[in-house]
């Protein structure tokens, strides 16, 4: 299973959901990107898609072990994974890390 998770947006460290990923993550996080184009939703937070043409930059996690399976149903509950908003997915980031991310769902 994944223990790392890329974030791009309401999720990083002083942004208004970061209390939401804190308790789950190991440290700080390390500066990190990932191929693909963000888009901004005019919601105040940004929408991803990932892929060829881009690169998005963001922050990369590792996720304690012992609570791994929750981080990922709260972040899924968080990003609206059920509903179809966003849909998590599992990218390579630049620093060769194997990672979960939030891609957007509807589509742009």
């Amino acid at each position: 299973m994944t223990h790392h998770v890329f974030v791009y947006g309401t999720l990083r460290p002083g942004d208004v959901r970061w209390h939401v990923l804190e308790p789950f993550t190991i440290d700080g996080g390390m500066p990190d990107s990932v191929p693909g184009e963000l888009f901004d939703t005019g919601l105040d937070y940004p929408a991803a898609v990932f892929g060829p043409g881009g690169k998005i930059l963001g922050r990369t996690f590792a996720l304690l072990e012992a609570t791994l399976e929750r981080a990922i149903a709260v972040l899924d509950e968080v990003e609206d994974v059920v509903g179809g908003e966003y849909h998590r997915v599992t990218v390579r980031t630049h620093l060769g890390l194997e990672a979960w991310a939030y891609a957007y769902g509807a589509g742009l």
